[in-house]
């Protein structure tokens, strides 16, 4: 169970900070719903209590987590056998899934990509969206400005 203040991870939407916890009546229901700031995308959603796990919510992960992952950025092997489609169809699969572990591997790989040829709009919409997506939680972990987290990202990227 989150508490007003928690800063949490929301697949695709990336990390927010929890506002207040309402109940309201939907089709007759009454529940109670997180509402969630979600900063970066300058956007508030309103997350069903009892379905926070269902749909991947999870606190941000620890400053020592962050920074393991962040230094393992360059591990691990680029599958380039895969077409565009089925590419693309397993880092959507892995930015929904919300583990950061994955989220990694989709901006590595795209990264990896991009330096051999040029991204398609759909590859270079993914890139971005899985950037921003793990800048917000940098931000939220670090308690730094979106720009330094960026900065911080882009050094870390094109130290390969």
């Amino acid at each position: 169970m989150f508490q007003i203040g928690d800063k949490i991870f929301y697949p695709m939407h990336g990390g927010g900070i929890i506002e207040k916890i309402e109940e309201k009546e939907v089709f007759g229901q009454t529940q109670l719903y997180y509402v969630v700031n979600i900063p970066h995308r300058n956007m508030q959603v309103m997350l069903p209590f009892d379905k926070t796990e269902k749909l991947g919510m999870r606190p941000v992960v620890d400053p020592d987590k962050l920074d393991a992952v962040l230094s393992s950025f360059h591990d691990g092997e680029t599958d380039t056998a895969m077409n565009d489609t089925q590419r693309q169809r397993l880092n959507l699969s892995k930015i929904k899934s919300g583990n950061i572990h994955e989220e990694i591997e989709v901006i590595r790989d795209l990264l990896r990509i991009k330096t051999k040829r040029k991204l398609g709009m759909a590859d270079k919409n993914m890139l971005d969206n899985a950037r921003q997506i793990l800048i917000s939680e940098v931000v939220l972990v670090k308690g730094i400005p979106h720009d330094q987290a960026s900065n911080l990202l882009d050094k870390m990227f094109s130290a390969e």
